[in-house]
């Protein structure tokens, strides 16, 4: 049995990220890409601005406004700031309707039972009529077009902001799964140390980000690269700018692509043996922004001895396949509860 929208096609799938959060409306795709930030006054509670106009912000406010992100690891780290920031998002992806919505909520698979229970009432607060949460790597998966359903081996990887999601899926579950608290913000804040220590320099995280994205790689092949950053010199407390090279970089991201690798291979090691069989055939598909890191897939490659894929759209095919599971809102709420079962289990 499929449950239908019936409010006007307002039936929503959020992918409530640590970096991003992503809203698809049915029958209309994904509305909103913005930055999940907020920023807000630490005197009156009053929030300024949300997303791209509030990360704009960071690092760049008056003493008495705060840009923050209200997620960390992929869980509420503010529930009340989430809660507007998925307010404002979801009113202006939606409008004023979305009171009479059903939302689709992707989580992360390590989440507790207190974590699903806060997204939950945070997104009924901004005015969900009712929730239905989904593992992030079950929705990658369905984004991905990977055969879900199917009595054959799935394995995908979503490397987000917060947090690596590594699951093998078959016959419409998650048989092994593995969520790490590592992701691009880790990278960064690698980069950060890196440049610390290195060239006795202090940068911010989002020069950082800029860094890994121009000149970041986990390749030897592709250390060529070389980046500008400018930040403040820890002895002279001047400004002060260096030139980081793409091997200094790979050198920095050499500890959280590590966890990821390792977080991979437990999870493989775990996996059944006719399932790593078909994995064999069928290769590990890569998701999340974190995915775009050149020479990740190359790394994951040689470590592991399996064919690796980056899907296709790898920033948008968790919300898209969040969107899909719009669909089969029944099924969702008894996989969950099976799910739940079966992580009490572990």
């Amino acid at each position: 049995m499929r449950l239908r929208g019936s409010f006007g096609g307002r039936d929503l799938a959020v992918d409530l990220g640590t970096a991003n959060t992503l809203v698809f409306i049915r029958g209309r795709g994904i509305v909103l890409f913005e930055p999940s930030v907020v920023a807000f006054s630490e005197e009156t509670g009053q929030v300024h601005a949300v997303g791209s106009e509030a990360r704009r912000m960071i690092g760049r406010t008056p003493a008495t406004i705060r840009a923050t992100r209200p997620l960390r690891h992929g869980v509420i780290a503010d529930f009340e700031i989430t809660e507007q920031m998925l307010r404002h998002f979801i009113t202006k992806a939606a409008g004023s309707r979305f009171a009479f919505a059903r939302v689709v909520l992707c989580v992360p698979s390590g989440i507790t039972d207190v974590e699903r229970r806060a997204v939950d009432e945070a997104t009924r607060s901004a005015g969900a009529r009712s929730v239905f949460l989904i593992e992030e790597p079950m929705a990658a998966a369905i984004g991905a077009n990977l055969p879900v359903a199917e009595a054959v081996a799935s394995m995908v990887i979503d490397i987000g902001g917060g947090t690596t999601e590594v699951a093998v899926i078959a016959l419409g579950g998650m048989v092994v799964w593995e969520s790490i608290r590592v992701g691009g913000y880790e990278m960064d804040d690698a980069i950060v140390d890196h440049v610390k220590n290195l060239h006795k320099l202090l940068i911010g995280q989002e020069t950082a980000e800029a860094a890994k994205i121009q000149a970041g790689s986990v390749s030897h092949a592709d250390d060529g690269g070389e980046t500008t950053v400018a930040g403040r010199d820890l002895v002279t407390g001047l400004l002060r700018r260096v030139t980081v090279s793409g091997a200094d970089l790979r050198r920095a991201l050499e500890g959280p692509v590590a966890r990821i690798v390792a977080a991979v291979k437990d999870t493989l090691e775990r996996t059944p043996p006719e399932l790593a069989a078909d994995l064999g055939e069928r290769g590990i598909v890569l998701a999340g922004g974190g995915s775009l890191l050149r020479g990740l897939d190359e790394k994951l490659r040689e470590e592991i001895g399996l064919p690796v894929q980056v899907a296709d759209s790898p920033l948008t095919c968790v919300v898209e396949g969040a969107g899909r599971s719009l669909d089969e809102l029944e099924t969702l709420d008894r996989a969950a509860k099976v799910q739940r079962k079966s992580r009490s289990r572990r």
